[in-house]
This record gives C-alpha cells, sequence and structure tokens, in this order.
C-alpha cells in the first residue's frame, strides 16, 4: 500500500495529468483542426437536403412516406459518399445492422472471406464460429474462411491474392481493433484492398464494419472503394443522444438487400418509423464531429498518460488514428479492476456501482465494463470494458469532454497509488 493518504495521491495524480496536457499540446490542436472539416461536410449536407423543423416529425404505423426518415437517409447517404443509405432506430445495435446486410445478401453456397482476421466477439455466433445450430450463416451453408492479419497489423494481400483464384461474394473488412492487439484499419489501407479485390474480382463486395471509425478520418470507407458499411448510433455518428439504432450505407442495391432482412421483401427500406426521434438523430450528427474530436483528445491523453506510467498502449501517442479506441495492457487482474471502479466512480450515471466481471451476451469470455452513460451501453460518451484472460488489456472508447476523462484518468491514478501499484514521482 501507499503511504500517501487518499488527499496526497489525488494532488500528485493531478499534477502528473496537467504535466500530460501540457506535453500533448500540439496533439491537442492537431486533432481539434481535424474537427472544422467533418462539420463542414454536415452542415452541406444538412443545407443540400434543405433540412428544416419538418423533418423532426416522424408518422406512425408503416411508416409509408415519412419525409423525416427519408431525409435522414439522403443525409448520411450525403455525408457517408454512398448511393444510400438506411438510418433506422429498428437495429438494436451494430451487430444487428451487420447481420441484416450479411444474411440480406449472402446466399447458400457463397463464399464470405474476413481479411481481418477474427471478427469481433459478437459476431462469431452470427457467422457460425461457435454457437452453430442457431441459424447462423454457416447453418445457411455459407462458406467462410479468414485470413490473419500481418504481424504488423496490416492486411496481408499475398494472403489475399491467393483466395482470390476463387470467386468470392463478400470480402469483410473490420476497420476497429475489437478486442485485438492492433491498430485499426486505416482509410488509406481500406482503398489500397478495395480497389486490389475488385481489379481481381470485380462483382466481390467489399463490406467494412465502420464500428468506432466515423469520422476519425476525414473521408469514410465509402468514399474509397468500399461497397457497403455498417455501424452503430449509439457509437460515433449518434453524437452521444441518439437512444437507439444502427445503419447501412454503400451502393444501393445492397442497402435495399439489407433492408429486406431488417423488414421484410416487399418493404425494404420504406418502412420503419422514427418514434419522434428524428431531431435526435440529426441533432446528434451535428454534435457527432465535436464528440469524435474530444475522444481523439482524450485518447491522446489517455495513451500518454498510461505509456509515462510504465504501461504499454496502442496506439501509441501521436499515432495516426482510424477508430476511438485506445487499448491500455494493463497485465494485472487487480490493477484491470481497479482501473474500471475508477472510471466507474467518476461517471455522471451508477457511480456508485462496483464493476465486477460478469457474462455479457454474445461474448465469449467474462467481461469487466466501466460505463455509466445515460443511453445504456453508449461507448461514445466514456467507456471501458475488456475480457478477463491475460494479458488484461483494457479498451477504452469515447468521452463526450476530455474534462470528463481527465478526471477519470486522475480517479484512477489515485486509486492505483492508494494500492500500491504507483509509485508516485517528481513530475519535473
Amino acid at each position: 500500500m501507499s503511504s500517501m493518504n487518499d488527499t496526497e495521491s489525488k494532488k500528485w495524480a493531478k499534477q502528473f495529468v496537467f504535466s500530460i496536457e501540457d506535453k500533448i499540446k500540439l496533439l491537442v490542436e492537431q486533432r481539434i483542426q481535424q474537427i472544422t472539416p467533418v462539420l463542414e461536410k454536415v452542415l452541406e449536407a444538412f443545407s443540400k437536403e434543405r433540412l428544416g423543423v419538418q423533418h423532426f416529425a416522424s408518422s406512425t404505423g408503416y411508416g409509408h412516406g415519412d419525409i423525416g426518415r427519408e431525409a435522414i437517409d439522403r443525409i448520411f447517404a450525403n455525408i457517408l459518399g454512398s448511393e444510400k443509405a438506411a438510418v433506422r432506430l429498428q437495429f438494436v445495435s451494430g451487430t444487428h445492422a451487420i447481420t441484416s446486410a450479411l444474411f440480406g445478401i449472402l446466399r447458400p453456397g457463397d463464399h464470405l472471406l474476413s481479411v481481418t482476421g477474427s471478427p469481433y466477439e459478437t459476431l462469431e455466433e452470427v457467422i457460425g464460429i461457435r454457437g452453430a445450430g442457431q441459424g447462423s450463416l454457416k447453418d445457411f451453408g455459407v462458406n467462410y474462411k479468414e485470413i490473419p492479419l500481418t504481424n504488423s497489423g496490416n492486411i496481408d494481400i499475398k494472403l489475399l491474392d491467393e483466395n482470390l483464384n476463387t470467386p468470392k461474394t463478400m470480402i469483410f473488412i473490420q476497420r476497429s481493433c475489437g478486442y485485438t492487439w492492433r491498430e485499426a484499419i486505416s482509410i488509406e489501407e481500406i482503398q489500397k484492398v478495395c480497389s486490389f479485390i475488385h481489379n481481381k474480382q470485380p462483382n466481390c463486395i467489399c463490406f467494412v464494419d465502420n464500428c468506432y471509425g466515423e469520422f476519425v478520418q476525414n473521408i469514410e470507407p465509402t468514399e474509397v472503394g468500399s461497397d457497403l458499411i455498417a455501424g452503430s448510433l449509439i457509437k460515433n455518428l449518434g453524437g452521444t443522444i441518439v437512444p437507439t439504432g444502427g445503419y447501412v450505407a454503400g451502393k444501393a442495391n445492397l442497402v435495399e438487400q439489407s433492408c429486406c432482412r431488417l423488414t421484410s421483401p416487399g418493404i425494404g427500406s420504406k418502412g420503419g418509423i422514427g418514434f419522434d426521434l428524428n431531431r435526435q438523430i440529426l441533432q446528434g450528427l451535428f454534435l457527432a464531429p465535436q464528440m469524435v474530436g474530444e475522444a481523439l483528445i482524450g485518447a491522446e491523453l489517455l495513451a500518454q498518460s498510461f505509456q509515462d506510467l510504465g504501461y504499454e498502449v496502442l496506439p501509441r501517442p501521436g499515432a495516426k488514428r482510424s477508430d476511438l479506441i485506445q487499448i491500455v495492457s494493463l497485465k494485472n487482474l487487480e490493477v484491470l479492476k481497479i482501473v474500471c471502479r475508477s472510471f466507474q466512480k467518476s461517471s455522471p450515471v451508477g457511480s456508485y456501482i462496483d464493476p465486477i466481471p460478469a457474462p455479457m451476451p454474445g461474448y465469449e469470455s467474462d467481461l469487466i465494463m466501466a460505463g455509466g452513460t445515460f443511453i445504456d451501453g453508449s461507448t461514445s460518451e466514456f467507456s471501458a470494458d475488456a475480457p478477463l484472460k491475460p494479458p488484461y488489456n483494457l479498451f477504452i472508447q469515447g468521452g463526450i469532454h476530455r474534462s470528463h476523462i481527465k478526471i477519470a484518468l486522475i480517479q484512477a491514478i489515485s486509486d492505483l497509488i492508494q494500492a500500491g501499484f504507483i509509485k508516485p514521482y517528481h513530475n519535473d
């Protein structure tokens, strides 16, 4: 245990974090400058659509001819650089949006190839990697194969080339790191890979899981060759105020096929109401560039702080980022629990809750999660979670404003000092 009392450890932690803030001032300025071009894109899309208060109202029942829903779809398509988009509150998660696309497009005998290794855990049962016999793609006769990333964390073009010697229906790219120790796949790499695939097999569909990646870079996968993307509205694009939902965007026929899985053939994207939440969807989209910018600044603060305290981090401070996730390898179960408790203690909702490891639907391992958010499960507000297995990597994401992240970080460092896992030193 530390010889410092709580007041002393909190004072040292504050001084330490303030020194880190000073250290990353240039990085912060760079992140702030990235917000403007993205917000300009949003405002241009609103203006082009002649967005007005009439679009805030939603219809009832089937939602036929809902002008608000149709405007939202066109705005998202414009911003994402796609032929068509479908933004629906009926999607319960990003996994649901991705699943609708997979089942809407793929047919028995088709070939799905993941070029970013194993997918995020919630998709493993969807594909049939585990939990077979419960309606997975495998159960419906869809062939699946995955190729690992290279040691440097890039898509293996050589292995991809070999696999494209036989026809493939869809190539799946997971942009974010998921629960793996790797950096996100950049837009530049997605462009290179999509171009390579389409040159060899023009009709092969490039599908990108865009969760956690929206607005992190100035362009989106559908602007550089991806045929389809999907994601969640309680992550980046919802701006932390949309209560649920997801989206698919890309080529018009692929978006429509995805919607036919969500609703039914014959209805597709023409049905579904907004539950009088159109304003939140649009306002969330307006707020999203600023929120993503703040989350990226918070990620830089977390990365530099934990690195200077001796922990391995990914991405490293100042590295190019293509998603919001900051990974910290804590190497110790007790340290992991302390950091999660500290973050939860600093949450606006449920600060009194003690995070404990527990099973989570769709995940193989027990998880520990810290996230006292206004929207349940909203990882764009500020949250951290980790599978309960060595090396106890903590995945931190989101943040409405950097001050909240700073407060939570100071609390975590102070608590680690009290527990004897950090030994204070001169901040000079």
